[in-house]
């Protein structure tokens, strides 16, 4: 069976290729009447408003930090109150602003995601909380409200039996992926977007919890059977439907939420133990639960891509399979290595503070082509995409529990006293061996002046690449008028033979986890970014010399200089309510 399951995900991956003579499947044209509604809702389920808190609003014992400081992990923890649970959610999945051009209004959240299409929803399992929920619970967070949908309150000897291993102070956060919102306007390809959100959303809350002291873990021993019941989720696979609703062309079940992932958050200053994994009594308890609310509507109609639904059923974690972890994360060690880096480029980030820029984050849509960028900037930016520096897993790639699978090949377009050319940045030195061998044999593998020794990036190629790295994302300028672009590309079959079908979504979950982090670089050091889906897989591969699946492009991105549309205008995210506490 997992060799099974190993070549339906292949299959998926390789059917759901680009290339420069076919786009992979997708809607002929967009079903505006249909377009999906970007807020679920579990309607009837008690309703616990949170906190307001902007950046620039917040109580004066509440001191700001800068960008720079929180990726040190010297934040002494917070205690988990209602205040402290509503800035997490504020800074990591909430909105971020409205905008408003031609008669159209949308919302932005402070999370990313492909198309803007939101497919990713959040949920909290906590202990008691006053002002949230007297008991244990688990809620579902509703971002246009800024509140927790109270779904279920557990028994006390539950979450017991939950949190018991873990320090006290600890909760969880899970994730969840709703494929129509997303297959709506993308087709076939919608399972790879959402899985890059699922990794935007886990970024996006490792960094808006490291603000309050916290870290993130991974807790990658659920099964998918069993974190469908922690999130009270239904059946995701959509497979029962039968022939009448087949010719009504309707699938109410394509709007079901498919379990991805559950996040332990706990106090820095503590240690959590390895390897743990939830009990058969922890299960049992869990499949008793009594759930509240229904879940809202998203579309009248909707269309089926059997591909998607066959593809997440094969990568579906089962219940026997062993983590992807190899040990949770201890307790912080400082690396002097690691301050003299930061410490070398801090200039680069100006004044930033860390929740101004999570919070006024935005996508660009095209990049002004003419202006660069300086080199120290170009390389801390690189810095901090290094899932270590010595020993030390850096923020947020210390969320992930297996080591690194995603390298990126960049095309460096103007980047002061930077060569232009194609570039590799190797982010696992366990995987420069096969890279050396695998790409092109007349790579010059050169290190760029005024490289740090701890970064791990090599001169490819020399030569103007704007017009390749164009065509290689689709034909789409930005990849070009940025000051640089980047495809990322994993370690791809062996992974999968290693752990599993089920690291397939994993793989795109750490480059999404990874353009996070770019979004946020380059905001705070003062341009801007955004990640691109659309890219000729294969053609990327032949720039490099790939020529089988030992690796693969994921995701791209650029960073550049923003052109803004000032026919957009920009609203408040909650326009209705100042900074409160309720």
């Amino acid at each position: 069976m997992e060799a099974a399951e190993i070549a339906s995900v292949i299959k998926y991956h390789e059917a759901t290729k680009h290339s420069l003579t076919r786009y992979a499947r997708g809607p002929r044209g967009l079903d505006w009447i249909n377009q999906p509604d970007p807020f679920r809702r579990y309607q009837g389920a008690q309703l616990a408003p949170l906190d307001h808190l902007p950046p620039d609003e917040q109580a004066k014992e509440d001191a700001p930090l800068s960008y720079p400081s929180v990726f040190k992990l010297a934040v002494a923890p917070r205690p988990v109150t209602k205040r402290t649970l509503s800035q997490l959610l504020y800074d990591s999945l909430a909105l971020s602003a409205w905008k408003s051009a031609g008669g159209s209004t949308w919302s932005l959240r402070v999370n990313p995601s492909s198309g803007n299409l939101h497919p990713t929803e959040g949920y909290v399992i906590s202990g008691p909380v006053t002002g949230v929920c007297d008991s244990p619970f688990i809620a579902h967070y509703a971002p246009k409200e800024h509140a927790l949908e109270i779904r279920a309150q557990m028994p006390p000897s539950t979450w017991k039996e939950l949190s018991m291993d873990f320090p006290p102070g600890s909760f969880f956060v899970g994730l969840s992926s709703i494929f129509w919102r997303e297959a709506w306007k993308y087709g076939e390809r919608a399972f790879r977007y959402c899985n890059h959100d699922v990794g935007h959303a886990i970024g996006a809350v490792a960094i808006a919890a490291a603000t309050l002291g916290w870290k993130t873990k991974l807790v990658d021993s659920w099964s998918s059977s069993d974190l469908r019941l922690l999130l009270g989720l239904p059946r995701d696979d959509a497979s029962a439907s039968d022939s009448s609703d087949v010719a009504k062309g309707h699938f109410p079940e394509l709007e079901n939420e498919h379990g991805d992932c559950v996040m332990l958050l706990f106090p820095s200053d503590k240690a959590v133990p390895s390897n743990w994994s939830p009990s058969t009594e922890l299960v049992c308890q869990l499949s008793k639960l009594a759930w509240n609310g229904k879940p809202n509507s998203l579309s009248r109609e909707h269309v089926r891509w059997e591909i998607i639904y066959r593809a997440a059923q094969a990568a579906k974690k089962p219940a026997l399979a062993e983590s992807s972890s190899t040990g949770f994360m201890e307790a912080s060690r400082e690396q002097t290595s690691r301050e003299t880096c930061f410490r070398q480029f801090a200039s680069s980030y100006g004044r930033a503070t860390i929740r101004h820029v999570v919070r006024t984050r935005r996508s660009a849509v095209s990049m002004d082509g003419q202006y660069g960028m300086h080199r120290d900037a170009f390389y801390q930016i690189l810095l901090k995409t290094m899932p270590c520096l010595g020993t030390h897993k850096q923020l947020p790639f210390s969320s992930l529990p297996w080591e690194a699978e995603v390298s990126m090949a960049l095309f460096v377009h103007r980047v002061a006293e930077m060569k232009q050319g194609l570039y590799l940045l190797i982010r696992n030195p366990l995987h420069e061996e096969d890279y050396r061998a695998d790409l092109r044999q007349d790579f010059v593998w050169e290190k760029p002046a005024g490289c740090p020794s701890e970064l791990p990036l090599y001169l490819l190629a020399r030569g103007d690449c704007r017009s390749i790295a164009e065509r290689l994302s689709c034909h789409q300028d930005i990849a070009g008028d940025g000051c640089f672009s980047l495809g990322m590309v994993a370690r791809f079959e062996d992974s999968l033979k290693e752990h599993g079908a089920w690291m397939y979504p994993r793989l795109f979950w750490e480059a999404g986890l990874l353009g996070q982090l770019l979004y946020l670089e380059a905001h705070a050091v003062g341009i801007s970014a955004t990640g691109i889906g659309c890219y000729f897989d294969d053609s990327v591969h032949q720039v490099l010399g790939i020529k089988d699946r030992k690796f693969q492009s994921l995701y791209h991105f650029t960073i550049g200089v923003p052109v803004l549309d000032t026919r957009i205008s920009s609203l408040p995210a909650y326009p209705s309510t100042k900074s409160k506490t309720n």
